[in-house]
């Protein structure tokens, strides 16, 4: 019996899923690879990470338009799921919202992260 969960995500570019990923300290891996649960069951997705528990990973797959996490959470029971997902949601926005205002010629002047966790970006135009 399968205890994977899967969790829709807002996410739809890769590449800012990586980078949200690689800013709080994972090393995604690429490509058809393999997450693992309970008992060795493995499921396949697109990007991949390790967890303190070496018998089970965190998943990412493109289902549609959008990015879906999943992972047996039962053999992750000390990782909060809700925080975990809020971290890496902020942290895509964080880099989309930058490359969207980019493309339109905004550059960051100044950036600053509140005590709350609130991120607060100052950009300028460049004419």
């Amino acid at each position: 019996m399968s205890h994977f969960t899967t969790i829709k995500t807002r996410m739809v570019e890769k590449a800012f899923l990586l980078k949200a990923l690689a800013d709080l300290g994972h090393a995604p891996q690429e490509g058809n690879v393999e997450v693992r649960g309970y008992l060795g069951i493995r499921t396949i997705v697109e990007v991949k990470i390790a967890t303190h528990n070496p018998d089970y990973d965190i998943g990412f797959h493109k289902i549609g338009e959008t990015y879906q996490c999943v992972a047996d959470w039962f053999g992750l029971r000390e990782m909060d799921q809700t925080k975990f997902l809020d971290q890496i949601t902020q942290r895509y926005s964080y880099h989309a919202a930058r490359a969207k205002l980019e493309e339109q010629g905004f550059a960051l002047t100044s950036e600053e992260t509140q005590k709350d966790g609130r991120i607060h970006l100052v950009l300028r135009r460049m004419t």
